[in-house]
């Protein structure tokens, strides 16, 4: 019994100890104003740029927006010709511009291919045209090397040199000879556009593709004839619709335009004795 009357009395002590808070409702609380750094920060800060930009080294090409936003500033004077910004505008042609290009020199007769390109001369035509000849005469001579061993059961090695030798020749072609021409021009006082230069000598050499492939025919006087009918078609291409221009620059204006002439007609001659004469 007493000690349910301790247990009693302490329940008392510790009830009357706790007094009774009442409820003061909201009470508002004003903080001081912050003193921390916003990040990023609204300015330069050493290296790091406020604006959250890439730095200035990198290709942000893909995130500007399409419009309203003007290009880097390109640099000036002969520097140019290591921007590769400077070269962007000869490789915007789309499919039927070169298709419509490629036909045209399939119709050398019609003179017209310097008129429709005189506004918009593009390389990657060029480029394309000169790439696929590599890789076709590569394995197209090839093949015919491989199979005149074979019938003949003789010996037959892979050169490799056959690779390298038509990327010299058709890669140094389109590029020497336009810029010979570009300075023999200039000297007689005709100057014409490099790039259309090298546009017209580029699609000069697409019929050396179909030509190619027809020399798989093992037959010597149907190699002969296709490559100068090739050689012909190309040259005339050239000739003809550098004619108008070049007969401005004086009387020579025929020796230059036999000159064109010959060269390319040359350039089917050099193929067919290189790449399509067996020897054992």
């Amino acid at each position: 019994m007493m000690s349910g009357n301790y247990h009693h009395i302490d329940n008392q002590k510790v009830s009357g100890s706790v007094p009774a808070v009442t409820d003061p409702g909201h009470i508002p609380v004003q903080f001081a104003e912050s003193n921390l750094q916003t990040f990023p920060p609204s300015g330069a800060q050493g290296k790091i740029s406020g604006a959250s930009r890439p730095p200035r080294d990198a290709d942000d090409s893909f995130s500007k927006p399409v419009n309203g936003i003007e290009e880097p500033q390109q640099p000036g004077g002969w520097l140019r010709a290591f921007s590769v910004a400077s070269y962007k505008p000869y490789f915007d042609v789309d499919t039927v511009d070169v298709l419509e290009r490629i036909k045209d020199s399939l119709f050398p007769f019609n003179g017209s291919f310097n008129e429709k390109t005189t506004n918009n001369p593009d390389l990657y035509g060029p480029f394309w045209i000169c790439t696929t000849l590599i890789f076709v005469a590569a394995s197209i001579g090839t093949f015919v090397t491989y199979v005149a061993h074979k019938v003949e059961k003789k010996e037959w090695n892979y050169d490799i040199n056959v690779v390298t030798w038509s990327a010299g020749l058709f890669y140094g072609y389109v590029t020497l000879v336009p810029l010979a021409l570009y300075v023999i021009l200039k000297y007689f006082s005709a100057p014409s556009g490099l790039v259309q230069l090298f546009c017209l000598y580029g699609y000069s050499l697409f019929i050396f593709i179909p030509t190619l492939c027809l020399s798989i025919v093992p037959l010597e006087i149907f190699r002969w004839i296709v490559a100068g009918v090739a050689g012909f078609m190309s040259a005339s291409f050239v000739a003809l619709n550098l004619r108008a221009h070049i007969m401005s620059a004086g009387e020579r204006w025929f020796l230059i335009v036999a000159g064109i002439f010959l060269l390319q007609l040359a350039l089917s001659v050099v193929l067919k004795m290189y790449l399509f004469t067996v020897t054992f």
